[in-house]
């Protein structure tokens, strides 16, 4: 059975046990939350990290992403029906590492600029930060819109071509490798002259 050190988990993170009921107990309050206090800690950036209470299982991924499914099913939904069917389509693909970590580095790339836009926010419009960040964030999408669109098209393109490099590289790398190696049903190829057929 593993099982968090209590030590890390009090000194580090705020420790948050679930039980079989669904019921999720947070060891720093005593007290049972719902998904809407730890939604509230992500909103306040505290960390934290969910468990079985059992066995001792992390468990925060599937918490938040309980926390995302519930934000899509009500309310205003951030992602399209098509863009999640292209994220699903990302599962069990070579690209699914990748991927990941492409999403991970543009989301922070877009939370870095707009906390910038919040504190330019804080020091024009004092105390009202929501609605200066809004007025912010709209002069910079006119203003910087199309220079991002034309720097994220260039962006993929580079891409692209890397990724088309990438494959010509290994498709050479196992023409090389199985030269001269014959497979039942394939017609034997020279290492000199790999599309020569014997």
């Amino acid at each position: 059975m593993a099982s968090i050190p209590e030590s890390k988990s009090e000194n580090q993170l705020r420790l948050i046990k679930k039980y079989p009921n669904r019921r999720l107990y947070d060891t720093k309050t005593s007290s049972y939350i719902t998904l809407a206090d730890v939604k509230q800690m992500v909103l306040k950036q505290e960390e934290f990290q969910v468990v079985d209470a059992k066995s001792g299982e992390e468990l925060t991924r599937q918490i938040l992403l309980q926390i995302i499914l519930d934000e899509e099913s009500g309310g205003l939904p951030m992602f399209s029906s098509d863009l999640l069917s292209q994220l699903i389509r990302f599962y069990g693909n070579a690209m699914q590492g990748l991927m990941g970590t492409y999403l991970e580095k543009n989301i922070k790339a877009f939370h870095d600029i707009q906390k910038t836009l919040q504190d330019q926010s804080a020091r024009l419009y004092g105390g009202d930060t929501t609605r200066g960040t809004q007025d912010l964030w709209a002069q910079f999408m006119n203003l910087q819109g199309p220079a991002m669109q034309s720097l994220m098209q260039a962006y993929m393109e580079q891409s692209q071509k890397m990724f088309a490099q990438f494959q010509d590289q290994m498709t050479s790398q196992a023409r090389n490798m199985f030269t001269g190696i014959q497979f039942p049903g394939f017609p034997q190829q020279t290492k000199n002259d790999p599309e020569k057929k014997q």
